[in-house]
Order: C-alpha cells, then structure tokens, then sequence
C-alpha cells in the first residue's frame, strides 16, 4: 500500500484541528457550566447529565469510522464533524439562555446541543485520528501524538483566556455571541487546516488491497475477532478507568487529609498537569532519539507508564493512611508523569495498531477504541466519587476510604500493563505471529 507520509508541517496542520475541536468542547463543558449552576441556580446534576449525553455520543465512534471507511476518505467526516460540533456549540450558549426564561424548552434545546457536540467530537476527532495513523510515519508518531494532544489543550487554555475577558461584563447576549465566535473561528481553522492534506497520503491501491466494504456489524465483528484489536481495547479501558478513577478524588483528597486550602488543592492539580506534559515530552523525544531500541518504542513506555501510575497509587495509599509527612505534591507529579507517559504512547501506538489486521477496518478500530476511551473516562470519575462516599459510610477513619480508591487504581494499572504486555504493537510481532503456528492472527498485517 504505497503512500506518502506527512511532514512536520502538515502534522501541524492537522493537529490545529485538535485545537479548533478543544476550543469549542472547552466552553461546553467549564464556561456553560458554571452559568448553569452559578447565573442560572441549577442543580448540578443539570449540566452533569448534559456532559453525559456528550460522552454517550461517544458510543457511536465505531460506526461513524466505519462510514469513512466505506468513503475511502477521511477529510469529509473531520469537516463534517467540525461543523455539527461548531453548531452544538453555537445552539449550546443559546438553549443556556432560553433556560433562563423557559427550563422546558432550555433542556430540550440543550440536549440536543449537547448530543450534536459529542456526534460532532466522535465524528471528527476519529477520522482525524485515522487519518494521522495512515499519514505518519513509524519514526515519528510518538511526537506526533504528543503535537496533536497539546495542541488541544492550547485550545482549552487559549479560549478559556480569550473568551473569558471576553465574556465580561457578563449578559446572556453576550455569551451568544461569543460561543457564535469561537464555534465560527473553530471551523474556519479547521476547515483550512485539513484542506489538501489527506491528498499527501490517498492510497494508490486496488479495491481488493482496500479491503471488501460489508455492513457496520460485520465489519465490527470482524474487528473484534482479532486478538491485537480486542486485547487494545480492554487496555484502552482498563486503563482509562484506573487513570480517570481519581479526578473527583484527589483534590478533596489533598483537603481532607492534608489540609489543602481551595487554592492550595488547585495548586495540585495544576503540579499533576506539570507531570503529565513531561512525561508526554519524554515520550515523544525518547521515541524518537532512541528508534530502534526497546526503549524507544511505544510498548516500553506504556508499560513503564503504567507501572509508574501503579506505584505512584501506591504512593497515594500510604500518603491516605499516613496522613501530613508524606512528600504529596512530588507524588503527584510522579503520577502526572507516568500517566503522561502511558496516555500518550497509548494513542501513538494506537496509529500504528489501526492499520493491523482485515484491511478497510481502520475507522472501526480507531472509533472502537474512541468508545472505549468515552466509556472508561464517564464512568471512572463517577465510579471513584461513589466509592469513596461507600466508604466513608463503612469506615471511620477518614482515610480508609480514599486508600480504597488509590488502592483499586493500582490494581487497574497493573491490570492494564499485564494486558498491554500481551499486545504486539509492532506490524513486525504481529507478522510473525502470523507465520507462527499455533498463534492467533488470521489477518494480513498493514503498516501504516
């Protein structure tokens, strides 16, 4: 399958679709939320079950792959999903104001906001993904993936500042507005960045050599029949719950235990948000310096992430049961770190992995592992919170109940590591497995 792969420049391109996507999600998620509950004197829950219906949209990532990859193209789904998102958040700001006057209308208006940003987020941030798994070289994926990930977060940081300034003095109108901005200036820039660059990498091959296109369920089901597939799956899952398991944990954590003001616990977060970009810099630089060696491939660094976020849990269990003297923010930083470190060759493996197995699959892989992800990410804050709110109730101790959480985390890192080690991350293990007898791999191995 001869094809062309991406320069630097246009993996930058690319990844500003990351940016135009965060932007619009961002606003969506604090922004809207806060007016919600804070402006508008909803409950919670409100916006809570709204970023649910977000993530539950999530579910429909395999199918929305496996359309591009009946279309052979993966532009017409980033564009599309770029638009439905840039609406949601448009139609977003406005049911937040019809909710002022009308909470009947408001809701219906929201849900359906909500549910097009989540189609949108699925639809886009998919095919952009397969479409970087199709483009970028071996060599160079792990600082891809780190490039494509902060480039996101620049987007969450650059329009919380941006909008925020301009969101004062604050009126319902005006929140419109700038929701209305922000969602056309996402577009335009992710319209732009894409425009010519899937032309880099349109495959010069026959339609046996693409794969047979066949209904969404069989397509799906022939995924999940290899092994590679489904075992990168519940580590996606696995993974991403033990990693998600602590956000609504750790910062009341910090004040409980440790005596953190709000400032001080938010402080915390921000030394855990350190640890992660350094750990995902030290993956993108390692892997690519170090080609060649075990220490510069993707499989060791997911393993070691998610030994390092096992240990780093560890950590947080005796800092539950010890209380004061333990050093808090420096195992916190280890943790970002190791988390860092894993998340980030996870999805760099994650390029490489799509093109494994049944040929024409890749956006059914890529939008099951999405699901998976979403899944994992919805319930493991929910799952973390309820836990230790059991707990509190069982025990007397105040911190027994976060020592259980910690603790189960360790055990879902471990999990994760013991299934990642099984996994042949590299075309070259899967192709010999294939010629091994007796192992499972009935389908021809692609390099991406």
């Amino acid at each position: 399958m001869p094809q062309t792969g991406f320069t630097w420049f246009q993996i930058f391109r690319l990844a500003l679709v990351q940016t135009a996507l965060g932007a619009v999600v961002v606003l969506t998620t604090s922004t809207l939320n806060r007016v919600m509950v804070v402006e508008l004197a909803l409950a919670a829950s409100i916006p809570g079950a709204l970023v649910t219906v977000h993530h539950a949209m999530q579910l429909f990532r395999p199918r929305m792959g496996h359309g591009s990859d009946l279309g052979r193209r993966r532009t017409p789904w980033i564009i599309g999903g770029m638009a439905l998102l840039a609406l949601g958040g448009v139609g977003a700001a406005f049911a937040t104001t019809v909710l002022a006057t009308s909470r009947p209308v408001g809701l219906v208006l929201a849900v359906a906001s909500f549910a097009a940003i989540g189609a949108g987020v699925s639809a886009s941030g998919t095919s952009l993904l397969v479409l970087l798994s199709e483009g970028v070289a071996d060599a160079r994926r792990g600082a891809a993936a780190t490039l494509v990930w902060m480039m996101m977060i620049a987007g969450f940081a650059v329009t919380a500042t941006v909008a925020g300034k301009q969101l004062e003095p604050f009126s319902h109108a005006r929140l419109v507005i700038v929701a209305s901005a922000v969602s056309v200036i996402a577009f335009a820039v992710a319209l732009a960045a894409v425009w010519g660059v899937e032309r880099r990498v349109e495959k010069r091959s026959t339609p046996d050599e693409r794969g047979p296109s066949v209904g969404f369920r069989e397509a799906l089901r022939s995924v999940w029949t290899e092994q590679n597939a489904r075992r990168f799956t519940w580590f996606v899952f696995v993974s991403m719950l033990a990693y998600s398991a602590q956000d609504l944990v750790l910062e009341p954590f910090a004040g409980a235990i440790f005596a953190f003001s709000p400032g001080a616990s938010t402080k915390l977060s921000g030394v855990q948000h350190s640890g992660v970009f350094a750990g995902m810099l030290l993956v993108a630089v390692m892997t690519s310096l170090l080609r060649g060696t075990i220490a510069g491939t993707t499989k060791f660094w997911v393993v070691v992430g998610c030994g390092g976020s096992a240990i780093a849990m560890v950590g947080l269990v005796w800092a539950a049961m010890t209380g004061g003297s333990w050093p808090l923010r420096e195992n916190v930083f280890f943790l970002g770190f190791a988390n860092g470190a894993f998340s980030i060759a996870a999805i760099a493996a994650m390029m490489g992995l799509a093109g494994q197995g049944q040929k024409g699959r890749n956006g059914v892989r890529m939008g099951l592992w999405g699901a998976a992800q979403a899944i994992a990410f919805g319930a493991g804050g929910f799952v973390g919170a309820a836990l230790c709110d059991v707990a509190k109730l069982l025990v007397v101790r105040p911190g027994t109940p976060y020592a259980l959480v910690f603790g189960l985390e360790a055990i879902g890192f471990v999990a994760a590591l013991s299934v990642a080690w099984k996994i042949r991350f590299a075309a070259g293990e899967a192709a010999r497995a294939h010629a091994e007898p007796g192992r499972e791999m009935t389908h021809s191995t692609v390099k991406a």
